[in-house]
């Protein structure tokens, strides 16, 4: 299977750019929230690596895999969790969405991009890892 079909494509170029870009941003926002938050750096230190315990998943086999690393690094779920923080003024709840999206922003502006079922490195923001001439 070749990186340009479908199943394995990629953003290039300028919109690769911007999309780390915005990585960085989310990243950088949610770390000076975090901050302003007067959230605790010794939770934010044990908690931010936890949604990479998704990698476990491709034990299984990389569709599933990917489907659990996508779940745990897309927007959807930090995000309704940081709206209840904030509507149930809940410190806790508030302090994990902001870790969690920090840790997406800083995935993405690394270039970890969501995972295709092809394997761990098809990722949106292109190939990741060793590339082997095939």
């Amino acid at each position: 299977m070749s990186e340009g079909t479908a199943e394995t494509g990629s953003v290039t170029g300028g919109v690769n750019i911007l999309l780390r870009l915005e990585g960085l941003t989310l990243f950088v926002g949610m770390v000076m929230l975090y901050w302003t938050w007067d959230g605790s750096w010794l939770v934010f230190a044990l908690l931010f690596l936890v949604p990479d315990l998704s990698f476990l998943a491709y034990l299984a086999d990389a569709k599933f895999g990917a489907l659990v690393y996508n779940a745990a690094h897309s927007y959807m779920a930090p995000v309704t969790l940081m709206t209840l923080g904030f509507g149930l003024a809940s410190p806790l709840t508030l302090s994990i969405a902001l870790i969690w999206l920090a840790h997406i922003g800083i995935d993405r502006a690394l270039g970890y991009g969501l995972k295709y079922s092809a394997g761990f490195g098809f990722t949106h923001l292109g190939r990741i890892g060793r590339q082997t001439d095939t």
